[in-house]
């Protein structure tokens, strides 16, 4: 008897749309339009190869293999009429990698039928724009010192041309030298343009109030910065590609990695068709099944060689693998749910068979010594308190690893806390992972576990926890010992847990001051700035919203319950 393929007659479009959609957006159309978009990306990397590649988190980060490194612009910051320069996520590193290297480029994506995400289109921009007013008032008030002999060098940068006219401080002296205005793509409208540029200077007057080092960043830029803009549909001539020192500014290239579509585009190459989605990396969670982009390009041409029939078998089995070697080694490793197919009796027996020959990043740490003033200097055991506090005790490269200043206190991912020779690079380590460290659990003087979820989860979890891990660290800070704070990505809870014990122990410079301060009262100001001292040394900080109220709550009891939408950012 034949099947009847007909929909019932009692279903709506909406239903019948959505099923659609759902059989078009498999893991196997998402990840080869990934590949396909990344050909593009790594093309337009080529035409300037000395400058850097980033990913703006977390989507970019699938549309390459070789990122030199991540920032993190928000695209809710570029929304019209919500329009902000974050101090919490102002990405410091961003501007001094492009002053030291000529310029960078930022990939990103977007699933909206948009050629670019509002964080290329806006927020990136206004971003710019605060930066380059903010170093034009310091180099106004150092003029001497800022005395910038390449200043009238010219060059030419409209790749795609942005709009005209306004965002000039009024300070006709560097207006020849120093380009301070907003610079927007065509598309934004002059309306938007004037609403979001008359924010500009109570934005810049933010970032001035802060502990942001600018005279740094103005030593070293030589150029102000200004975003220019590359999508599929750019026209580039080759033959009038302008080196990047022969432009008047340092040019931030925002490449937007796929192609805008709004209609379902289907293609065929000689082996397989497939759907092409646009911005297919997105919302990783809702179709990634546990891959990552590191297991991703890992194992590209595995996964994709075998066409759709295969691909979610092969995603299983890779994910699992990665899994069971994580969890031999003690990092976290949750189980994913997905359809095991006809790979899923092998999954196991190729994991125990591989998992001793698969390497990653942290087994090629470099133990080079670290270059002048990057604030690594440690204070050994029974040495004299000195003004840094710290002699230089370990240095590394250690990806996810960060020292926060000459404070003794460091951040890192679970990756680096379960190393074996942790010990080895600090005196005590806090331990706010999923689970605790099997082989530390002997060093009770010198470990803790906390068992903190996120905000997501539970509200409070890390606030229930503050106190404990306070009495910890400042006991040791105190007997200037060196401390790691570590949880699974090293991006949220151990930043926040940090972040209480600089707001606890430490001025807002990196200043000891003392294990304890009952008449510090800890501001929305304070935290502010606490986590940009912080972020200036770990650029993989990004705590979310819900953290950082709980970190607020903690040393604000009384307005715990009256106040949960407590706005840090």
């Amino acid at each position: 008897m034949a099947q009847d393929t007909n929909p019932p007659a009692n279903e709506n479009i909406y239903r019948v749309t959505r099923r659609i959609k759902k059989t078009e957006q498999t893991i196997y159309n998402a990840l080869r339009s990934i590949h396909d978009d990344s050909l593009f990306v790594s093309e337009i990397r080529h035409l300037w190869r000395e400058l850097p590649l980033l990913a703006n988190l977390r989507c970019g980060l699938w549309y390459s293999s070789d990122f030199d490194g991540t920032c993190y612009f928000k695209s809710t910051d570029g929304h019209n009429g919500n329009w902000s320069f974050n101090t919490g996520r102002m990405n410091l590193h961003v501007a001094m990698l492009a002053a030291e290297r000529g310029g960078c480029f930022i990939v990103d994506a977007t699933r909206k039928g948009k050629r670019f995400p509002d964080a290329m289109s806006k927020t990136i921009p206004i971003w710019a724009c605060v930066l380059n007013r903010a170093l034009a008032d310091y180099r106004t008030l150092h003029a001497q010192e800022m005395l910038d002999p390449s200043a009238e060098q010219t060059g030419n940068g409209h790749l795609e041309n942005d709009s005209r006219g306004g965002g000039k401080t009024g300070n006709s002296d560097l207006e020849n030298d120093w380009d301070c205005s907003l610079h927007l793509p065509v598309w934004i409208s002059h309306v938007e343009k004037g609403n979001i540029e008359s924010r500009i200077q109570s934005w810049v007057e933010s970032l001035k109030s802060t502990v942001v080092d600018l005279e740094t960043l103005a030593k070293t830029l030589k150029k102000p910065l200004r975003p220019l803009w590359i999508s599929q549909s750019s026209v580039i001539w080759l033959n009038e590609l302008p080196e990047v020192d022969e432009w008047s500014f340092t040019p931030i290239i925002l490449v937007s990695a796929s192609r805008p579509s709004i209609f379902t585009q289907r293609y065929t190459d000689e082996d397989f068709s497939w759907s092409y989605i646009p911005g297919a990396a997105d919302d990783e969670e809702s179709w990634a099944r546990g891959l990552t982009p590191a297991l991703f390009w890992t194992h590209h041409l595995d996964i994709l060689e075998g066409g759709p029939t295969t691909c979610n078998a092969k995603v299983a089995e890779i994910v699992e693998r990665d899994r069971v070697y994580r969890a031999q080694r003690g990092i976290q490793a949750p189980q994913v749910r997905v359809k095991s197919g006809r790979f899923g009796s092998e999954i196991s027996q190729s994991a125990d068979r591989e998992c001793t020959q698969h390497e990653t990043a942290l087994d090629l740490m470099i133990r080079n010594g670290p270059a002048e003033g990057d604030g690594r200097a440690f204070r050994a055991e029974g040495e004299p308190t000195s003004e840094s506090w710290f002699i230089r005790k370990a240095s590394l490269n250690l990806k996810g690893f960060h020292w926060i200043g000459n404070t003794g206190l460091a951040v890192g991912n679970e990756d680096c806390g379960n190393r074996d020779d942790i010990f080895g690079m600090v005196d005590c380590v806090i331990n706010c992972g999923a689970s605790s460290n099997p082989t530390c659990r002997s060093r009770e003087e010198s470990y803790l576990y906390l068992p903190i979820v996120g905000s997501k989860i539970d509200r409070h979890s890390l606030q229930d926890h503050l106190q404990e891990a306070l009495s910890f660290a400042k006991q040791k800070l105190s007997c200037q010992k060196t401390v790691l704070i570590y949880c699974s990505t090293g991006e949220d809870i151990s930043v926040c847990v940090c972040l209480a014990v600089l707001l606890s122990c430490y001025t807002t410079t990196g200043g000891y001051s003392g294990s304890s301060n009952s008449d510090f009262v800890v501001t929305k100001s304070a935290v502010r700035q606490q986590l940009i001292y912080l972020s200036a040394f770990n650029s993989d900080a990004r705590p979310s919203r819900g953290s950082l109220r709980q970190v607020f709550n903690f040393f604000n009891p009384n307005v715990e319950r009256v106040s949960q939408d407590v706005d840090i950012d």
